[in-house]
């Protein structure tokens, strides 16, 4: 005996339509003479969770999307140049998850202090800035690890140059000078582009030495010589062009804060000229002020 189907019974006119359903059919002829109906189902599209966030894992979502923002924010991703955090919608995009599994990620980053959160200004990275740097003469090495950093550095340019502005020459009394262009790194993340202008004689003594680890007044002071008295130092807004926001990991615009720092022997000549941009979110200027009477 040959196998039967079953079908149910024809719908009258007078009935409304089945609901559409959300998979498709396609009949296929058995052998026996009964129809067999093969349902195929919609793919789902991949989320894209990344690399550290699986979406099969015994580990609730929200926590593993918490760990991967703590992760890449230390790696400087997922923050702009001010510190501010993607906002709730980007992350929900950046890791195809709801803004609700996003914000219970982020809340236990902003309760232990890893985040700051501003009504109406958006979630930002809260870090050791250092507060006592204005008043006290010291190098980027000496400002970053007293903050907590490891402080370290990258080489972009070196060696004598004559090609500077008026304001190097007047400083420095020198018509050819020895320049060092570095980026300088605070555990690995690049935070500030320093470009500075010595005289020769000092240049090529520097040249001698380490100058991803130096740490520079030290080596003045220390293994040349050279006792350093005071600086002048002028701190203004500046905005990142193109070359420097590459660099920073930034968008070009993004507010960076600018020094132009002279260093003098106590002889009274100039050491120094450096010129520097930073990433604000690392420096908080901090000033005791006395009223004039």
């Amino acid at each position: 005996m040959s196998p039967t189907a079953t079908f149910p019974a024809r719908a009258t006119r007078s009935r409304s339509p089945p609901a559409r359903r959300i998979f498709t059919c396609s009949t296929q002829r058995h052998g026996c003479g009964s129809d067999i109906m093969a349902v195929q189902t919609r793919k789902k599209k991949p989320t894209p969770l990344g690399s550290d966030v699986a979406g099969e894992s015994s580990t609730p979502l929200h926590i593993q999307i918490r760990e991967s923002i703590r992760n890449q924010v230390r790696d400087g991703k997922l923050i702009d140049g001010t510190g501010r955090l993607m906002t709730e919608a980007e992350l929900g995009r950046h890791f195809g998850v709801s803004r609700i599994t996003i914000r219970n990620a982020i809340a236990p980053l902003v309760n232990e202090g890893m985040f700051d959160r501003s009504r109406g200004r958006g979630t930002f990275l809260r870090s050791n800035q250092p507060e006592n740097w204005v008043g006290h003469l010291m190098g980027f090495s000496e400002t970053i690890r007293d903050a907590g950093y490891q402080a370290g550095a990258k080489i972009l340019q070196q060696g004598m140059t004559n090609r500077h502005d008026a304001a190097v020459r007047e400083q420095l009394r020198e018509r050819a000078v020895w320049q060092l262009r570095r980026l300088r790194l605070a555990d690995d993340t690049p935070i500030a582009i320093e470009h500075a202008f010595y005289p020769p004689d000092i240049g090529l003594e520097l040249e001698k030495r380490d100058l991803v680890s130096i740490i520079m007044y030290r080596v003045f002071e220390d293994e040349l010589g050279l006792a350093i008295k005071d600086a002048q130092q002028t701190i203004s807004a500046d905005l990142a062009d193109a070359g420097s926001a590459k660099l920073l990991g930034v968008k070009v615009g993004s507010p960076l804060l600018a020094i132009e720092r002279v260093t003098f022997g106590k002889d009274g000549r100039a050491l120094e000229l450096l010129r520097a941009v930073y990433l604000p979110k690392y420096f908080r200027l901090s000033i005791s002020l006395t009223r004039r009477h």
